[in-house]
């Protein structure tokens, strides 16, 4: 029986305290998503596409990061023969587990049709696609509501056999007729056209782990441009920014020991927040911006008072850098 609502099975007893619960880690794995793109193409019905593989690349890394795992289970399976083809719906039932054992519990349908026996395969496959999707927010745009698998039903040896025959019956009329042959729309390439060989796609680029590598700041810029022009959102692009942040301090205290002590730097931790604080409230005066506290919780998920100084000088550049392009247009 399918589920009306979500379950949430708390962690076991004697989970640690101090591992974050299911929610926060979904929300953990949501800021690292990047967005997915319709990066394959199903050439004989001229669609661009998100293939289950593009999406499980995408999600595999934040997941393993953040201690989250899927466990699937059928929860309902309907069968029925529809002319040569078997259609399926399926129901699915997701078991979404967090580092501290606890899990949320949902369903998500699936369906499918296949000339074999790989309805069942496909209808999966859709299921977990789509809860991907929902569960974890993947940014896409608006054309993509009815986005389309390249699971389409494969013919069986028989159907094929039919159709390649009408092919070539077809490709001898033309002949005689002294007509060149014309590429088939069908789903199977006639014998005159040689099926194009997939191209290997390139592996998903993890912007996090080359912020953190890049050891100057043209590499850092290179990173962040490239994750922008990927569709990296706002909040994404924020971290690689407090991560170059995060690079430019702890650089600063080495650059101190070989020129010495620097007048008026901040004594303490506290001192440089407070001081980040004040150039951040600033610019974002001098920027018209009175949506700062609001909008800084909502990247960072913090106050701008209990915000580190790493944090402070990225947002201030983000307002500073929006200021400028706005000037220049």
């Amino acid at each position: 029986m399918a589920l009306t609502s979500p379950i949430y099975q708390p962690a076991p007893e004697g989970a640690p305290a101090d591992q974050p619960r299911v929610f926060a880690a979904i929300a953990n794995v949501m800021r690292d998503a990047m967005p997915v793109g319709k990066d394959q193409r199903n050439e004989q019905q001229n669609y661009k596409f998100r293939g289950i593989d593009d999406v499980m690349s995408a999600m595999a890394g934040p997941m393993r990061t953040h201690g989250v795992f899927i466990l699937p289970t059928i929860a309902d399976h309907q069968q029925q023969r529809d002319g040569k083809m078997t259609r399926v719906l399926i129901t699915m039932r997701y078991y979404v587990y967090g580092p501290a054992g606890d899990c949320l519990v949902t369903d998500m349908p699936g369906e499918a049709f296949d000339y074999a026996d790989k309805a069942t395969n496909k209808a999966q496959s859709a299921a977990l696609k789509y809860l991907l999707f929902t569960l974890f927010m993947l940014p896409v745009d608006g054309r993509s509501i009815d986005d389309g698998d390249r699971h389409h039903p494969e013919p069986s040896e028989e159907h094929r056999a039919e159709q390649q025959q009408r092919q070539q019956r077809g490709q001898q009329r033309r002949q005689q007729r002294g007509q060149q042959p014309r590429r088939s729309q069908r789903a199977e390439p006639g014998p005159w056209e040689n099926q194009q060989q997939p191209q290997q796609q390139a592996p998903r680029r993890d912007y996090l782990t080359e912020a953190h590598q890049a050891k100057t700041p043209d590499e850092f810029a290179a990173v962040r441009a490239a994750a922008a022009e990927a569709g990296a959102p706002a909040d994404y692009l924020a971290r690689l920014d407090t991560i170059a942040a995060q690079k430019r301090a702890a650089a600063q205290p080495q650059q101190t020991e070989q020129q010495g002590p620097a007048q008026n730097a901040p004594a303490s931790p506290k001192a440089a927040a407070e001081q980040a604080e004040n150039a951040l409230r600033l610019a974002a005066s001098r920027a018209n911006l009175p949506t700062l506290d609001a909008d800084f919780e909502r990247v960072y998920g913090l106050p701008v008072d209990q915000a580190p100084a790493a944090q402070l000088d990225a947002f201030r550049q983000q307002i500073e850098a929006a200021a400028a392009k706005g000037a220049q247009q």
